[in-house]
């Protein structure tokens, strides 16, 4: 089992793909690609990839890219922890997590991308945009940790905790102002084995892209 990442070690979307592989407890290679040198876009990899992005998982000759897709495929091809909750309704509301922290809140991700997560680069005071966006996120987090979900979103973990608190990270780990709620809570998810493992990974010199 192969699984294609970024050389960086900073994308939020293979962050999960990995995470969710360890926590199946499974045997695979990582393959970084240099996407500052549009390393993805080469030939093999986009054949191999489909639509030439990162993560991209390699089983038995079967490829998948698209972190949530993949994510959804390990958890119903292999035993181990589970990565979604059993409940129908935790379940979709999982996914919906997961679809918007890939669909919305772009000034968040494009005024604090990973590199201040995982490389310590620095930026500048969010802008006007990035603060409405930081309330959405801040409303939203703390209506679905409401009650007894204080430490994970559906009281067990899952791969959905994973993906919000990427995004809180964003600005936990740059200092901006956030609830102390959501920082605890970024900060416990921060704390997993599985997570700890992609965090630690040696990592080259910062290239942005």
């Amino acid at each position: 089992m192969l699984l294609y990442v970024d050389s960086n070690f900073a994308s939020p979307y293979a962050l999960p793909a990995y995470v969710s592989l360890i926590e199946k407890g499974l045997t695979f290679d990582v393959k970084p690609l240099e996407l500052f040198a549009n390393a993805q876009k080469a030939d093999a990899f986009a054949t191999t990839s489909i639509t030439a992005r990162v993560p991209t998982l390699v089983h038995d000759h079967f490829s998948l890219s698209e972190s949530s897709a993949i994510c959804e495929y390990i958890d119903e091809s292999f035993e181990g922890t589970l990565l979604y909750p059993t409940g129908l309704r935790d379940r979709a509301r999982a996914r919906q997590v997961q679809a918007w922290m890939r669909s919305d809140l772009m000034p968040i991700r494009e005024e604090r991308p990973t590199f201040v997560v995982f490389c310590g680069a620095r930026r500048p005071a969010l802008s006007s945009q990035g603060l409405e966006a930081t309330q959405k996120l801040f409303a939203a987090a703390l209506q679905l940790l409401e009650g007894r979900r204080n430490e994970y979103l559906f009281g067990d973990w899952s791969i959905a905790d994973v993906d919000l608190a990427m995004m809180l990270q964003r600005l936990v780990a740059h200092g901006d102002t956030v609830p102390q709620k959501l920082v605890d809570y970024a900060n416990h998810q921060w704390l997993r084995p599985s997570v700890q493992q992609w965090i630690k990974h040696p990592r080259p010199p910062l290239t942005e892209y």
